[in-house]
């Protein structure tokens, strides 16, 4: 297949406004949000954040199956992607309203529904949108490319979701800045919907394969696809760390750095360097190998995480300093799997003459959600053992005792950064060198 054309890349690319803003902005804020205008203890809203994604590890396969049964019907999987973004939308300005029905438990238990239903719909188009790079090229380097495109803006989406979400919960304060700030980014990601689904309509699919015939087939599949699995435990523990990184932030900021509005310097720190290293990663992988480039970008982030252990002696320049190191290490992490994972697919359609993109996209996609939904759950449960005073008043920022100060900065730092270098020796070479 010949080169795709750039408004091809550049449309499909716009979908990581969804799958940034939805990844990055209730992982960053979700847990402060129901610890510091609710008053939730720590430990419960650390499940709450984990529950609803939790639910996700289920149901991905089954929106993955069903994503394929409509490409082999209709020919097309963006029918499942619009209805998706669209619910996501709506669900996730509903989801920071605060109901403020004035019991601790009531208010709980409205957030837990709304993320479960905003979770639920990121399904149908989270997974569509991972199934599409095996689908509009057979070519494994416009397929790095593409990547290479899907990453860059979805750096840009971190940085516009990460960095202006606290911004403007922090400009209007208290409750009323969280409720502008869900209705913001539920317009930034209804408009990466949009621009995906009217941008790829008439884009090329690939030839089209029977679909999967049940999910003991899938199963199976799974248990036999080594070099997959590998990749995908990697993946996960590494988004179980990033998850932790994002739920700690604004702790670290308020708490370890000594204001609330370092938040957005610390996503600006940590972004810009992972904008510009977005496309070196790539090249490094053509030069010595995207096993050795992954590889030294875990490295990097890992290392950067435990210099972070010193933010409350280091001089901010030098705390910030580690902070675009780890943007440089997450660009790398961020890159090199998604470059390997269509080409697992596309072998493992060619091997078997059955469509896996879906289905693999599911599960794919299912690892990806419960290690970042694991994250906030873990920071929350090192909170609540650090004794973390939860509060109702968002501005105000309750005096805390020395162990909780000691939790946050192990959270945010020596935790995070073991996940992340764990993530090397999985990277095995005798198992995913042919297939990369």
């Amino acid at each position: 297949m010949s080169a795709l054309p750039a408004g091809t890349r550049i449309t499909y690319s716009f979908g990581s406004f969804v799958t940034g803003a939805f990844g990055t902005v209730p992982g960053l804020l979700l847990l402060p949000y129901l610890t510091d205008t609710m008053a939730v203890p720590a430990a419960a809203a650390g499940l709450i954040v984990l529950v609803p994604k939790a639910w996700d590890v289920i149901f991905n396969p089954i929106a993955g199956r069903l994503s394929d049964a409509s490409l082999a019907k209709r020919g097309s999987r963006l029918r499942f992607l619009l209805l998706g973004g669209i619910a996501i939308a709506v669900m996730f300005a509903a989801l920071f309203a605060h109901p403020g029905f004035g019991v601790v438990g009531l208010d709980a238990a409205y957030v837990v529904v709304t993320f479960f239903l905003c979770a639920t719909a990121y399904a149908f188009f989270q997974v569509p949108f991972n199934a599409l790079p095996a689908e509009l090229t057979d070519s494994p380097d416009e397929r790095t490319k593409l990547t290479s495109w899907r990453i860059g803006f979805l750096a840009l989406a971190i940085l516009i979701g990460g960095g202006g979400a606290p911004a403007i919960t922090n400009a209007i304060g208290g409750v009323s800045g969280y409720r502008v700030m869900g209705i913001v980014i539920g317009l930034l990601i209804l408009g990466g919907t949009l621009v995906v689904f009217f941008g790829l309509r008439g884009a090329p699919v690939g030839a089209l394969r029977p679909n999967a015939v049940g999910v003991r087939e899938l199963f199976t599949t799974m248990r036999g696809w080594k070099p997959f699995r590998w990749l995908l435990g990697v993946y996960f523990v590494q988004a179980l760390g990033v998850g932790t990184v994002l739920a700690g932030i604004s702790y670290l900021a308020r708490y370890i750095l000594g204001d609330a509005d370092y938040q957005t310097i610390l996503f600006a720190a940590f972004v810009g360097p992972a904008l510009v290293m977005m496309p070196i990663w790539p090249i490094v992988g053509r030069r010595w190998g995207k096993l050795a480039g992954f590889r030294a970008a875990s490295l990097a982030f890992g290392v950067a995480l435990f210099g972070m252990l010193g933010s409350q002696v280091f001089p901010l320049p030098v705390s910030f300093a580690f902070v675009a190191l780890a943007g440089v290490g997450y660009a790398g992490i961020s890159v090199f799997p998604l470059a390997i994972l269509p080409d697992l697919i596309s072998a493992e359609e060619e091997r078997t003459g059955e469509t896996r993109a879906g289905v693999t996209a599911g599960v794919w996609t299912a690892g990806e959600t419960l290690g970042l939904a694991l994250g906030p759950g873990l920071f929350g449960i090192v909170l609540s053992i650090g004794g973390y005073v939860s509060s109702a008043d968002p501005d105000v920022a309750l005096p805390q005792p020395g162990s909780a100060v000691t939790a946050i900065l192990i959270g945010c730092t020596v935790i995070p950064a073991v996940l992340i270098l764990l993530g090397i020796p999985l990277l095995r070479k005798s198992v995913l060198e042919v297939k990369v």
